[in-house]
């Protein structure tokens, strides 16, 4: 069954911002909003923010979603989260070692479908199409990528939406 199949059984994934960052309550309250599949913690530049993921994981964990922090395998690892959400496909080969299989290595920044693929056969778990950097492209085409990867690949996409309008 391809992809496109199963967009009926499409679920969310949640991008909190690094600053400023929500609190457990706030998160644990947008978690259980909708059917969350995953969350990424972009984290800032404090002393404290590890111990603020460690404090996102229970609430994340008990929404049935996975806690991943972007950007920082060596982060994931040490504080025991779900996974990494990687930059690049460069990122992602360099450290889909550490992760798998014991955790989620997610692919982003990804700016042409020869990078995608690149991503998926380098055994990433999603690739995402998006982002949420001012350079990002626009939602079309976001919306051209999702649907070519999905009617032709396995491997999860996520495609991101910056505003209400693009998630309807």
């Amino acid at each position: 069954m391809s992809n496109t199949q199963q967009a009926q059984g499409a679920r969310l994934m949640l991008i909190l911002p690094a600053a400023p960052a929500l609190g457990r309550s706030a998160v644990a309250a947008r978690v259980r909003a909708g059917d969350m599949a995953a969350v990424i913690a972009r984290m800032g530049e404090g002393k404290g923010e590890r111990e603020r993921l460690r404090g996102l994981m229970a609430p994340v964990q008990e929404a049935d979603a996975a806690l991943i922090v972007d950007g920082r395998a060596d982060v994931a690892i040490d504080i025991d989260t779900d996974g990494a959400h990687l930059s690049s496909v460069a990122a992602l080969k360099k450290a889909i070692g550490t992760l798998k299989p014991a955790r989620i290595a997610g692919a982003g920044g990804l700016t042409s479908r020869h990078d995608a693929m690149e991503a998926g056969e380098a055994g990433a778990d999603y690739v995402m199409f998006g982002g949420w950097e001012a350079d990002a492209p626009p939602f079309e085409e976001v919306l051209d990528m999702i649907a070519w990867w999905a009617e032709v690949f396995e491997v999860p996409c996520v495609g991101v939406a910056t505003s209400a309008e693009e998630a309807e």
